[in-house]
């Protein structure tokens, strides 16, 4: 009986390829927008975007533009090292990642003011002198730089040194008043964290009490589960029965032996909270003047004068005074004192929408690169997300390395992680041969109970890319063609009798040879020339003899 031959079951080929079926004989091609060698491991264009040109970036792990659809109206796009950059054109200004408009001419006054301080040039933050008909600019008092850029001198605790936090917008130690008596504080990134002294017990916010000294041991007193305690940190210990039962202390949270406080630094608080004295609570109460209106963002209290109010809204803010009427309308935000990826109005500045920083110098995305961000998130569209979502085929694993999604498939499955994890088929067969292992065109035998492959006659290669010597006449010399997948000539038994056969590009050609004629496929016959009449001639015509003879 003839037996089927599969050459694709097992699969002979690498990942993210497939084996084709043609006749008997198997042939592995990568996916569709994959490369490399099929037989070993095809890949996509890119799985990041080091591995495209600095003018494109890795989008759906292929090579591309990353301009289309980045920036507004009238706003050009250049790349730089993967990253789309907008800017308006010339002529234009506003915001390049949704609309630039005309820039309006600047308008003419007819006469300058009089009072070079009405309206101040100076800028925000900045109080305005004039001298000899001059306007003198200078930073208010607590505040830095130089005019119009004056700005508090910190607005997130990040900007101040580790041991110090951004309080009332000013870097100082946060420890003063945080903790109880016989407690002493440390500043660690920014936060206060209070512990007992050596030597003492109890909530180091309140008040930490000596350690009571050991009562003496005595021998029919049972000893008490609880000293030492095996509770942990911030945690109490009652003895029930001899049984030791531990609780957490009041304000912590999590189960013994891991209480904690609620938090120890902002982050770990809803952005409309901060941590003070390691609870998560509103961080606006005291930190605004009068009048004021304070909003928290990213756990910081940002305070501002309400409409129709002026003034340091960290101290007092007043009511407006009545506008002079003047001609000409003053519009304070041209020439716009906002940094880049900032907005103006009524000469107050502020960031974009997912834009972060001093809207006066300067306001930043989230992130430009991957390195801006945890090693378990990507810079996606200028924010740091997961990027595995879509990245890995169905039931893979997804993880981040170092920004990079890697996909693999789970324990006890096989096949593609791009594509699909199935389960793998369970080996019910001992004969480490039932399945063959070693691909088509080969032979398994078993050797102490491992599979030793082997190509069959008549093949080359090793297992499992075992293959004939040709399978076209492409694959031989272009004086040989492919007979039953060997190269040889293909002459023998081609021409008929007293024929000439040649091979030209693997094709056998049958001719006569010179003085022959013929059907060359069948016989070949010498030609036979009819005999010729014969003239004597003489000798002595012309005469071979000298003269006189």
């Amino acid at each position: 009986v003839h037996e089927q031959v599969t050459p694709c079951e097992p699969n002979p080929c690498g990942s993210n390829a497939i084996c084709r079926d043609r006749n008997g004989i198997g042939s592995c091609q990568c996916l569709p927008d994959y490369f490399g060698d099929p037989y070993q491991s095809c890949r996509p264009e890119c799985v990041r975007n080091s591995d495209c040109p600095t003018q494109q970036a890795c989008t759906q792990q292929k090579c591309r533009d990353p301009c289309p659809g980045t920036c507004g109206t009238n706003a050009e796009c250049s790349v730089t090292n993967h990253v789309p950059t907008c800017m308006c054109r010339i002529g234009y200004t506003g915001d390049p990642y949704r609309y630039c408009h005309v820039e309006p001419p600047a308008p003419i006054r007819q006469e300058p003011p009089t009072n070079p301080c009405q309206p101040s040039p100076c800028g925000p933050n900045s109080q305005c002198r004039e001298l000899n008909g001059q306007a003198v600019c200078s930073c208010l008092e607590r505040y830095i730089g130089v005019p119009p850029n004056c700005r508090p001198e910190c607005v997130l605790s990040t900007e101040c040194a580790y041991d110090k936090a951004c309080i009332n917008q000013r870097c100082q130690d946060p420890c003063p008043g945080t903790c109880g008596t016989n407690a002493e504080c440390r500043v660690r990134n920014h936060s206060p964290l209070c512990q007992c002294r050596n030597g003492f017990t109890g909530d180091a916010f309140t008040r930490c009490y000596p350690i009571p000294p050991a009562p003496p041991a005595i021998s029919h007193v049972e000893r008490d589960p609880c000293v030492p305690s095996p509770c942990g940190s911030y945690s109490e210990c009652r003895n029930i029965n001899g049984v030791p039962s531990c609780s957490c202390l009041q304000s912590y949270i999590g189960a013994p032996p891991n209480c904690h406080p609620e938090c120890t630094i902002s982050a770990e608080c809803p952005s409309n909270r901060a941590c003070i004295r390691e609870k998560c609570i509103d961080p606006c109460p005291g930190s605004c003047g009068f009048s004021a209106e304070c909003s928290v963002v990213n756990h910081t209290p940002i305070c501002t004068c309400p409409n129709g109010y002026t003034g340091d809204p960290f101290s007092n803010c007043r009511p407006l005074p009545p506008e002079p009427i003047i001609n000409e309308p003053v519009d304070p935000c041209h020439p716009s004192p906002c940094g880049a990826n900032a907005q103006c109005n009524n000469g107050i500045c502020t960031c974009l929408p997912e834009y972060h920083g001093d809207p006066y110098t300067g306001c930043r995305p989230e992130c430009v690169l991957n390195t801006d961000c945890p090693r378990d998130k990507a810079c996606l569209r200028s924010k740091c997300a997961n990027p595995c979502p879509g990245t890995c085929g169905e039931n893979a694993i997804c993880d981040v390395i170092n920004h990079i999604p890697m996909c693999r498939c789970p324990d006890g499955t096989v096949g593609s992680a791009f594509i699909r994890c199935s389960p793998a088929p369970k080996i019910v067969n001992t004969n480490p041969c039932h399945p063959s292992p070693c691909g088509p065109n080969s032979q398994c035998r078993e050797v102490n109970q491992q599979a030793v492959c082997s190509c069959l006659p008549n093949f080359i290669g090793s297992p499992p890319t075992c293959r004939p010597e040709c399978v076209s006449n492409s694959d031989c010399a272009p004086t040989q063609a492919c007979l039953n997948q060997k190269c040889g000539d293909p002459c023998p038994g081609t021409c008929g009798i007293g024929a000439k056969c040649t091979v030209v590009n693997h094709s056998p050609f049958c001719t006569c040879p010179p003085r022959f004629s013929g059907n060359p496929f069948i016989r070949c016959q010498p030609i036979i020339e009819p005999p010729r009449d014969v003239v004597p001639t003489d000798p002595c015509r012309p005469s071979p003899c000298g003269p006189y003879a």
